[in-house]
């Protein structure tokens, strides 16, 4: 069981990686400095939004429009910590893991 409780924490802190990688990648393509011309960055903005716009968009619908700011992903990593924390005090008994 506590095999299983650690994979799971490391799949989201990974997660949690993917979404921060995300959230830089589409400032610097709003920024225009890096642009989807290129194949390499296009093939990975496609992939970093694959694996993240499903969680992403439900949490768009509901927040309220900040007139260009999107706090989505803030709200989805702090919604991860939250379940990790939730399921280290139910299922950790008392185990302190890396991460």
């Amino acid at each position: 069981m506590q095999s299983m409780l650690l994979l799971i924490t490391q799949i989201i802190n990974l997660y949690i990686w993917i979404i921060i990688a995300s959230a830089i990648l589409s400032w610097l393509i709003a920024f225009n400095v890096i642009n989807l011309h290129n194949q390499f960055v296009y093939t990975v903005a496609r992939t970093l939004d694959g694996l993240t716009e499903p969680l992403l968009r439900p949490i768009r619908n509901i927040l309220p429009n900040l007139g260009g700011i999107d706090v989505s992903p803030i709200v989805l990593i702090l919604g991860l910590i939250f379940v990790q924390n939730l399921l280290r005090e139910y299922f950790g008994g008392g185990l302190m893991f890396v991460g």
